[in-house]
């Protein structure tokens, strides 16, 4: 395939960029945000606050809670609990509130493509 036609954009009546500036694609990002952003923060100051303790709390991390396991065994596979429950609820809250909204979008953008 030549260069040309392989990065030619693909014709469309439509500008999508545009189309971002739209109230009902500006809500849907906001809606996203407001969900991603915090999170996102969150995870971050855990993960940034285990990775410190590992690195200066040597004592506070080998603090054994029962048998061989101690708290930087407990809190390194909280790491892990963790990034799954941020998946889920992240799966959990775009099937509820993201994926309606995009459906919509969706829908408006092939009705105007059809015009």
């Amino acid at each position: 395939m030549s260069e040309a036609v392989k990065d030619a954009p693909p014709k469309s009546t439509i500008d999508y960029e545009a189309y971002e500036k739209t109230p009902q694609f500006l809500h849907m990002k906001k809606t996203r945000n407001r969900f991603v952003v915090p999170l996102s923060i969150f995870f971050l100051v855990w993960y940034i606050a285990y990775v410190l303790a590992a690195a200066y709390l040597h004592d506070f991390m080998a603090t054994p809670v029962f048998g061989s396991i101690n708290m930087g065994l407990l809190l390194g596979l909280g790491q892990f609990v963790t990034t799954f429950g941020i998946t889920m609820s992240y799966v959990t809250f775009a099937n509820r509130k993201i994926d309606p909204l995009t459906e919509e979008l969706r829908g408006e953008l092939e009705r105007m493509e059809q015009r």
